[in-house]
């Protein structure tokens, strides 16, 4: 299992968002983000394999991030923010799983297991 999971619940729906393009990306010590990995939502709303090997990540801050005004517009509902990112801080070795709870106005996530 890839070290950093996710998955994307539509709260609006009650349903998986499926179809939603994500990235996973991390920072220099410039501050400038760089692309890991990618993948879109499969129809239980994950990306089975975010990261293409088991290999620990090194320390230090990620972000995800998830285009969701394509799917929002793809549902015919307009969505207030086009895109969500979230950041955080791996510091081990552990499996990280961050959701994202989604509807059209607002959003929250949680470190999941």
């Amino acid at each position: 299992m890839s070290q950093i999971t996710t998955h994307i619940l539509d709260t609006s729906l009650g349903k998986p968002a499926a179809g939603v393009l994500v990235r996973l990306e991390t920072t220099d010590a410039d501050f400038q983000w760089e692309i890991l990995a990618s993948g879109i939502t499969n129809s239980d709303g994950r990306v089975p394999n975010l990261l293409p090997s088991n290999d620990p990540l090194p320390i230090g801050t990620y972000r995800l991030v998830f285009e969701v005004e394509e799917y929002f517009l793809d549902g015919g509902r307009k969505a207030f923010y086009p895109f969500v990112l979230i950041v955080f801080d791996v510091s081990d070795a552990s499996h990280y799983h961050v959701p994202l709870l989604l509807n059209p106005f607002g959003y929250s996530t949680y470190r999941g297991s």
